[in-house]
């Protein structure tokens, strides 16, 4: 039996004929870099490759980092291994990894999300799938009541609660991730409702957009906006760290929302006290995972972060060989950085240690598809032994598979 082309390690996911690691968790010589967030990029390595895509937030959070980049599809070979990056739908640059060497093809996905065609995301290219014999997948969202509606009537509901708030002379505080989810929000929201404000931390990334050629609307930041009467009817866009603090408080009077994955869990918004939870995520539900799965293929699957131990055990009722490694991936609750709203050379862009962990999941009943009978974990964001995930709606079942790789 041939030796696997990915294995973990201490250091992180390591493939041993190209001695090279994907997305490693501890300083190593040679490192691909899946994605931008904190988890997945971090500092210390000798040498990185990444998507060309992803270069400006790479450099702009690691630094002076040496840095190889590869355009979508383009390989390169090293020590017998070649390696392509392709789009992972997940946020700017977020990349799949390829990997082909003895005949043998794996993919190793980093964060991705698959979302239905007709809700495409306009700040990154979309997932695209890769036949191969094994899929490394992420399964952050890997439980059943994890089912996004469709992205245009998310959008509705927070344009229409900003319009309300705006009428009333409420500012609306809308808190989203700094790297990829204030840029989907952005670009998803109606501009004409009124000036959007950012927070420091949300127009640093803002910029790496633009510059990479993603079109945003106009965006100021809060200390450089002086229409007092202009910033009752705004929405306010910043990091979730934000809440509770000082720089917050200057809205005191308007709404409060956060546009999470996680805001589907009832128990999530009110332990928050937060008027309003939008459920909107970067990352693949319960049937885009699924929908990615069968797309590749794969007769073997390696599930990393998230909900791990449902996955597999639902992938091996479905007659798949599936397994899980342990790694050191987080989610994307990883908490942005609070600080004051200084000018725009001091913001930080790299992010440190969650402390905006993904909530406990509330007891049974708590979230709406909880009610209907779905399998619920211990804790939204981590591996549960418990339950294997194969009741439920449509959608659960891995696309038939023919014999090409």
């Amino acid at each position: 039996m041939s030796a696997d082309l990915v294995v973990a390690r201490p250091e992180g996911l390591y493939c041993p004929p190209g001695d090279f690691y994907i997305d490693p968790w501890r300083p190593v010589d040679r490192a691909v870099i899946t994605h931008g967030h904190a988890d997945h990029a971090r500092p210390g390595h000798a040498h990185y490759l990444a998507a060309a895509e992803g270069e400006g937030v790479l450099r702009a959070r690691l630094g002076d980092i040496t840095l190889q980049t590869l355009d979508w599809g383009e390989a390169v070979e090293h020590r017998g291994v070649r390696l392509s990056l392709h789009p992972a739908g997940h946020v700017l640059g977020s990349a799949q990894l390829r990997l082909e060497h003895a005949g043998r093809v794996w993919v190793a996905s980093g964060d991705y999300k698959f979302a239905p065609e007709d809700t495409p995301d306009p700040t990154c290219a979309p997932f695209e799938p890769l036949r191969c014999d094994c899929f490394i997948t992420e399964s952050t969202f890997g439980l059943p009541i994890y089912r996004w509606r469709p992205q245009r009537e998310v959008f509705a509901e927070i344009n229409t609660w900003w319009a309300a708030n705006a009428a009333a002379d409420r500012p609306s505080l809308l808190l989203a991730y700094s790297f990829g989810k204030a840029q989907r929000l952005l670009a998803g929201v109606d501009a004409s409702l009124g000036p959007i404000l950012v927070h420091p931390a949300v127009e640093a990334l803002n910029r790496v957009y633009r510059a990479a050629g993603v079109a945003l609307p106009t965006t100021r930041l809060v200390s450089e906006f002086k229409d007092a009467a202009a910033t009752r009817r705004a929405l306010v866009l910043a990091p979730p760290a934000v809440l509770g603090s000082v720089w917050a408080r200057r809205f005191a009077g308007g709404s409060e929302a956060f546009a999470s994955g996680w805001m589907l869990l009832r128990g999530a918004r009110r332990r928050r006290g937060l008027d309003r939870g939008f459920v909107l995520s970067d990352h693949a539900d319960w049937p885009g995972l699924l929908r990615a799965i069968g797309a590749t293929g794969a007769e073997r699957v390696i599930v990393t972060h998230g909900d791990a131990a449902v996955m597999v055990r639902w992938l091996q009722d479905q007659g798949l060989d599936a397994g899980a490694f342990q790694t050191e991936y987080g989610d994307e609750a990883a908490a942005d950085a609070p600080l004051a709203d200084a000018p725009l050379a001091d913001a930080p862009l790299a992010e440190p240690p969650s402390t905006d962990a993904p909530p406990a999941e509330a007891p049974a009943g708590e979230s709406a598809d909880a009610q209907a009978g779905q399998p619920a974990a211990d804790q939204a964001g981590g591996s549960t032994g418990s339950g294997s995930g194969t009741g439920g709606r449509s959608g659960g079942r891995v696309p038939r598979r023919d014999s090409s790789t």
